[in-house]
C-alpha cells in the first residue's frame, strides 16, 4: 500500500484522545489503528510516531515485537488455533490442518482472496475446553475465543458466527472443590454485575479499610495471614505494599497483572470474567493501602470477554463512586485504566509488563533496582496477580484469623488451581493448600480418563510428577520438598496413550516462540532446545541428545535474565530425570547388542 492511498484522518481521529501522553500510548494507538486498518502500514506507523514523538524505528520494533501486531496486511478474519498440550489432547492439529484447508493456505498464510489468515497459536486460556480457536475479524476488528471446536463446527468459527456448543464455552468451566470462599460468584457463564456483587456482600470490605482502617492497619493483616503471590512467585504480598508505600517517590503506582499466558492456566480468566468486581476491589484496597491515586489493568489480548467485562465492571464502580475522587468521601481518590496485552507471554514478568505499559517492547528489566522502589515511569509500583487480589477482601472483611484456617502453617489459605488434561472433569477448583494431588484428581476432578503416565504441576515451566507421588500435598514447602512446584496453579494429566515426546516438543516450541531475545542463554538455548525435542518427538534421537538436554537446560535455569529463561527447561529436565529413555536413541543400542552376539 503506497502512502497515496492511505487515508490518515482515522488515524488522527484514534490519536485525539491521546494527546500528549507520548510513548506510553503507542500500544493502545497501535491496537485501535490495526483494528481500523487491518494491519500498521508504513504511513500510519510514521503518523503515530509523529504524533507521540517516538521515532519510526522504535515504532516498528513494538510492532515486530507483539504477536498480535502486524506490519504487512493480514486476512480480513485472522484465525489462531491453540496446539499447545491441553488442546492438542483434544486435536488440535487436526482442527488447524482442516482451518487451512478450509481457507486454502498453509500455516502462517493469507488466501489468495485476502480473506482469511490462519496461525498456529500459543496457548489461548481454554485449556479446560479445547480446542480453542480465536477469530479477529470485521472493520473495526473485533476478536472472540470459541471452545470445543471441532470439525463440524469450524465453518460457523471461521465465519465469527453462533457458538460452537450452543452455550458459552465458559460455562463448561468446572468450579467445585471444599471451599467456594473466595470466588463464590464465579461460574455462572456470566458477568456478575456491581449490584449483584453487593447483594452478595461485595464493596463492604473496601468500605470497612477506607472508613476504619488506617494504610498501616490494612497491611498489618495482609501480613499477619501470611498472604503469598499466586502469580507463581509466591512472594509475601505485604512486603511489596509495605516497600512501596514507603519507597520515596510520587505518583505510586498499581498493577494488576493479568497477562495470564502460562499453558494449563486459565484462572484469571476465569476471575475477570465471572466476577470482577472482586478482582477491582481487592485492587482499590491495595491502592490506598500502600498509597497510591492510579491502577493499571494489564490483561492478555488473547482474552477479549475478559477485557469487554473488565472494563464494564470498571465503569460501574466508577459510576457508584467506589473509584475516581473521593471515594466514599473517604478522601480517598484513584483512577483505574486497562490496558491490552498484544501477545508476549514475557509481559507476565513483571518488568517486562512495565517496559509494554510505558510504549516499549517487553524486556524484562535488570534487577535490583526493584519495581517496589523503581517500577513503572521509575517510581515506586506495586504488581500483583488476579487471584491474589481476590483473597485480599475476604481477608479485610473476615480478618487474618478466618483465612488462615485453610492451608498449611507456610502455604495458608486457598488455592485455586486449574486442571486439565485427561481427567473427567477438567476445570477450576478452589482447594486447602495441603490437599493431596490424588484428591483433586481422583475426588473432585472426577476421576482419571485411562491409566495416569504422568502430571505436569506448574504449566510449561513447571515439573512433572509420577503416579507414585500423587499423594505429595498441594503446599509450597510439600512440593519443594518433592522437588516439583505448583506455580501459578496449573495442573495438565496425560494418560498412557499419550506421548510424552510430542507433548516435550510443543512445551520446547512455546518457550522458543516466547523467548523475547535480550539475554543471550534464553534467546540460544530454548532455540537449541526445541531442535533436540523435535527429534525426540520424531523418533529422530541422536547420541548424546540426553546430554545435550540437560546441559542447555541447567545453562539456562543459572544463566539467564529472568523467570522465562530461568524455567523453560524446568519441565524437560524432570522428564530426562522420570524418562531418560526418551532421550536415548534406539538404534546405536539394537547395533551394540547384535554385535555382542558374533562369535
Amino acid at each position: 500500500m503506497s502512502d497515496a492511498v492511505v487515508d490518515l484522518a482515522p488515524v488522527r481521529e484514534i490519536l485525539l484522545p491521546y494527546a500528549g501522553q507520548g510513548r506510553t500510548a503507542l500500544l493502545p494507538v497501535l491496537q485501535e489503528a490495526q483494528a481500523h486498518f487491518g494491519f500498521i502500514s508504513e504511513p500510519v506507523a510514521t503518523e503515530i510516531g509523529r504524533a507521540l514523538g517516538i521515532p519510526l524505528a522504535d515504532v516498528h520494533g513494538v510492532i515486530d515485537f507483539y504477536s498480535l501486531l502486524y506490519r504487512e496486511p493480514v486476512g480480513r478474519t485472522v484465525v489462531r488455533v491453540c496446539t499447545d498440550p491441553s488442546c492438542a489432547l483434544r486435536g488440535a492439529d487436526d482442527i488447524l490442518a482442516a482451518a487451512c484447508a478450509r481457507a486454502g493456505v498453509e500455516v502462517g498464510g493469507t488466501s489468495a482472496d485476502g480473506e482469511y489468515t490462519v496461525e498456529r497459536s500459543p496457548c489461548l486460556g481454554q485449556c479446560n475446553a479445547g480446542v480453542s480457536v480465536n477469530v479477529t475479524h470485521g472493520r473495526p476488528a473485533r476478536s472472540i475465543t470459541y471452545a470445543h471446536v471441532t470439525e463440524a463446527a469450524l465453518d460457523d468459527v471461521l465465519a465469527a458466527r453462533g457458538r460452537t456448543t450452543g452455550s458459552p464455552y465458559w460455562t463448561y468451566d468446572y468450579v467445585g472443590g471444599d471451599l467456594c470462599i473466595v470466588t463464590p460468584l464465579c461460574g455462572r457463564g456470566r458477568r456478575t454485575t456491581l449490584i449483584e456483587y453487593e447483594a452478595a456482600g461485595g464493596m463492604q470490605a473496601l468500605t470497612q479499610a477506607l472508613t476504619q482502617m488506617t494504610p498501616t492497619e490494612v497491611i498489618a493483616g495482609i501480613k499477619a495471614c501470611a498472604l503469598l503471590g499466586r502469580g507463581g512467585a509466591a512472594f509475601p504480598s505485604w512486603l511489596k505494599w509495605e516497600g512501596a508505600g514507603n519507597a520515596p517517590g510520587e505518583p505510586k503506582y498499581f498493577v494488576v497483572n493479568a497477562d495470564e499466558s502460562e499453558p494449563g492456566t486459565f484462572k484469571d480468566r476465569i476471575l475477570l470474567e465471572g466476577d470482577p468486581c472482586r478482582v477491582i476491589e481487592g485492587a482499590l484496597i491495595c491502592a490506598y493501602a500502600m498509597g497510591t491515586t492510579i491502577i493499571f489493568f494489564y490483561v492478555r489480548g488473547e482474552y477479549p470477554l475478559a477485557i469487554e467485562r473488565l472494563r464494564a465492571a470498571v465503569a460501574e464502580c466508577m459510576a457508584a463512586g467506589y473509584a475516581g475522587q473521593n471515594v466514599l468521601g473517604s478522601g480517598f481518590s484513584v483512577e483505574i485504566e486497562v490496558r491490552e496485552g498484544a501477545g508476549a507471554y514475557i509481559c507476565g514478568e513483571e518488568t517486562a509488563l512495565l517496559e509494554s505499559i510505558e510504549g516499549k517492547r517487553g524486556f524484562p528489566r535488570v534487577k535490583p533496582p526493584f519495581p517496589v522502589t523503581s517500577g513503572l515511569y521509575g517510581k515506586p509500583t506495586v504488581i500483583n496477580n488476579v487471584e491474589t487480589l481476590v483473597k485480599v477482601p475476604y481477608i479485610v472483611k473476615q480478618g487474618p484469623n478466618a483465612f488462615r484456617r485453610f492451608g498449611t502453617e507456610s502455604s495458608t489459605g486457598p488455592k485455586l488451581v486449574c486442571v486439565s488434561g485427561d481427567v473427567v472433569r477438567p476445570g477450576l477448583y478452589e482447594i486447602h493448600f495441603g490437599t493431596t494431588l490424588r484428591r483433586l484428581l481422583e475426588d473432585l476432578a472426577g476421576g482419571l480418563v485411562g491409566e495416569l503416565q504422568a502430571v505436569l504441576l506448574g504449566g510449561a515451566s513447571g515439573t512433572f510428577a509420577t503416579p507414585a507421588q500423587l499423594d505429595v500435598p498441594l503446599s509450597i514447602e510439600a512440593l519443594r520438598a518433592a522437588g516439583l512446584t505448583l506455580g501459578s496453579g496449573a495442573i495438565m494429566v496425560f494418560n498412557t496413550t499419550r506421548d510424552l515426546g510430542d507433548i516435550l516438543h510443543r512445551l520446547g516450541r512455546f518457550f522458543a516462540h516466547e523467548a523475547c531475545g535480550k539475554c543471550f542463554p534464553c534467546q540460544l538455548g530454548t532455540q537449541r532446545q526445541v531442535e533436540i525435542l523435535e527429534r525426540v518427538a520424531e523418533g529422530r534421537t541422536l547420541v548424546g541428545d540426553l546430554q545435550r538436554l540437560q546441559d542447555v537446560g541447567w545453562t539456562m535455569t543459572d544463566a539467564s535474565l529472568c523467570g522465562l529463561g530461568q524455567t523453560a527447561a524446568s519441565a524437560v529436565l524432570t522428564a530426562t530425570q522420570h524418562w531418560p529413555e526418551l532421550f536415548i536413541p534406539l538404534e546405536p543400542v539394537a547395533k551394540a547388542a547384535g554385535a555382542a552376539e558374533k562369535p
